[in-house]
């Protein structure tokens, strides 16, 4: 995350800027000087990686006004002002409106160079603190997007977090549809490369020599994606799909790389079954180098309530788009969704989501309908775990307070009249289901 830092001097006299860049390179500093604020500005902007050294007393825009633009854009850059015997008052005035410091003429070299070098180590850390709040913000933004509250789920965003610092290459498996790139990208968003590049690649869509070349190269434009994924992650998707010679290949780049990995390799495989799946289909070295860590994406049908709460917020967002009402689950509809083996996994469900929403708003169908029209043999097709009635009957409830709740925006009273509850019992559900009144404001 560390960048190399530059001091900018802005002054309009030639031997002034020369000067004082020399005794800084000499110092140990990369400079880069300007003639005024003007041309300056054009080069720094917020996020620059460096810090300003400039005169007061300029023709054009003089010092305070460049240090109103600059501290406009970046509040955070630190600017060092050099200032005549005069203008003192003025330099003071400049340290108000966010000047770091400032030097009179004819100023102590070694002064100048104490001043550029805590300047250039307050803006490292500044800089290194807005990267690592982006980064913990993309994370974060990307987790968000692994909806559920079952144990399933817990699980996986645990298993997510623990293996995103570790330094192991990865291998997820799961079935079709069950959001596996998407993990990958969360490990990728909540480790120490963050800010590096994720680079995705799936392996089944090429042929074996445009694989190769799009792997290690040569390519006609770019890098290739070992080149370009450096420091950061190469994803393979659907793994099972590379060839022998490209496996021994791939083997030898990581042997290449020594411990721990410059750039950590995620493969993804899709294979499932006997004699289908990856240590079926990778040479056993390869396989047990790009399985050190492991994670096994969970079914559909293995997240109990998720489905509703899934199918709810699709069904909502589709809605939205479609400019229409989302369709109201009644209770059989519910339990067909919870008994639904769901072979398409998340994939399926969207899709099944959004052909309800336009049945809905051409008054036709149902959902039953739509789950045998996605091959599932009845509409009570049962998981492959059974469930107990009660927790068919409290995942219904638990939708359908949240989905009233967000129909009346929060408003207790109009909860209340729809579902004929009292206040304590409302509260009482509203608790035990972990909702609360201000998420729907």
């Amino acid at each position: 995350m560390t960048q190399t830092m530059t001091v900018a001097i802005v002054d309009d006299e030639p031997d002034m800027r020369e000067s004082i860049s020399q005794w800084l390179v000499l110092s140990g500093f990369r400079t880069e000087s300007f003639a005024s604020a003007e041309e300056a500005l054009k080069a720094i902007g917020p996020d620059w990686p460096g810090v300003v050294i400039t005169d007061i007393r300029m023709p054009g825009m003089d010092g305070m006004a460049f240090l109103k633009r600059l501290m406009g854009q970046d509040s955070g850059l630190p600017v060092i002002m050099i200032t005549g015997h005069g203008d003192v008052p003025m330099a003071v005035e400049a340290m108000r409106l966010g000047a770091m410091d400032f030097m009179e003429k004819p100023f102590n070299p070694d002064r100048m160079t104490e001043l550029a070098k805590k300047a250039t180590n307050a803006r490292r850390i500044t800089l290194d603190n807005r990267a690592l709040r982006r980064d913990l913000s993309e994370g974060q933004q990307v987790m968000s997007k692994l909806v559920g509250a079952s144990p399933a789920m817990d699980r996986l965003r645990e298993d997510i977090l623990d293996l995103g610092q570790a330094d192991g290459h990865v291998l997820i498996d799961g079935e079709t549809g069950t959001g596996k790139t998407l993990v990958a990208h969360a490990l990728h968003a909540v480790g120490p490369r963050a800010s590096k590049k994720f680079v995705p690649i799936s392996c089944a869509a090429f042929n074996d020599e445009a694989l190769a070349t799009r792997l290690f190269g040569p390519v006609d434009e770019g890098l290739p994606a070992v080149e370009e994924a450096r420091g950061g992650t190469l994803c393979l998707e659907d793994i099972e799909a590379l060839s022998d010679p490209l496996q021994a290949r791939l083997l030898a780049f990581i042997a290449d790389q020594g411990a721990p990995a410059e750039t950590r390799i995620i493969a993804i495989s899709n294979a499932r079954g006997e004699g289908r799946r990856a240590e079926d289909s990778l040479r056993p070295d390869l396989f047990y180098r790009l399985s050190a860590l492991k994670i096994t994406v969970p079914a559909l049908r293995q997240r109990g309530e998720d489905i509703l709460s899934l199918f709810t917020r699709m069904t909502d967002q589709f809605a939205e788009e479609y400019g229409c009402e989302p369709p109201q689950v009644t209770a059989q509809e519910a339990a067909q969704l919870l008994q639904a083996p769901w072979p398409g996994n998340v994939r399926q469900l969207i899709n099944v989501a959004e052909r309800a929403v336009l049945q809905n708003r051409r008054g036709t169908g149902s959902i039953a309908s739509l789950l045998m029209a996605d091959g599932d043999e009845t509409p009570e097709a049962t998981t492959t775990e059974g469930k107990p009635l009660k927790e068919y009957v409290e995942s219904f409830e638990k939708m359908l307070l949240d989905n009233t709740m967000r129909r009346h925006k929060g408003s207790i009273s109009a909860v209340m009249d729809e579902l004929c509850l009292p206040r304590r019992t409302l509260n009482e559900k509203m608790a035990k289901y972990g909702l609360s009144r201000g998420d729907y404001l």
